[in-house]
């Protein structure tokens, strides 16, 4: 994501948050059908965050609703608001990415499975573009 979209950002940050939610949220499938002897309780915790991220992805989708509903003209509250959902969503990206480290330190089942190991990595490595995107915005805004 480029920096330079003047008074498009608001909008921008809300579409790659929206995009990359619902990817972490349909990775959590990729790795349970790519692992079908998955440890339950890994199978538990990606079903959860899921959820979760499901959750912070329709949120993102309601800011950009709200936005485009307000000409773009945002108020200095909701552009903080907006700010701190995307903080929000970073720290989510952050705690998931490390379940994805657990998953390949101590799942047996991925880990003798070299397509799944290769899939982790890409899941990863994706999360943490986004994390790189959210920490960029937050970090030129202070």
């Amino acid at each position: 994501m480029q920096f330079y979209y003047g008074e498009k950002m608001p909008l921008r940050i809300l579409d790659e948050g929206e995009f990359w939610k619902l990817q972490e949220a349909e990775h959590t499938q990729v790795i349970r059908a790519l692992v079908p002897n998955l440890e339950p309780a890994f199978v538990q915790a990606l079903g959860a965050w899921e959820q979760a991220l499901s959750q912070t992805q329709a949120m993102f989708v309601r800011y950009i609703e709200a936005v485009v509903r307000i000409g773009h003209r945002v108020s200095p509250a909701l552009q903080a608001e907006i700010m701190q959902w995307v903080c929000f969503a970073l720290e989510q990206s952050r705690q998931f990415v490390l379940l994805l480290n657990q998953l390949g330190t101590e799942s047996q089942p991925l880990k003798s499975n070299p397509t799944a190991i290769t899939v982790l990595n890409h899941i990863r490595r994706e999360s943490e573009y986004f994390i790189g995107i959210a920490e960029g915005l937050l970090y030129t805004r202070r």
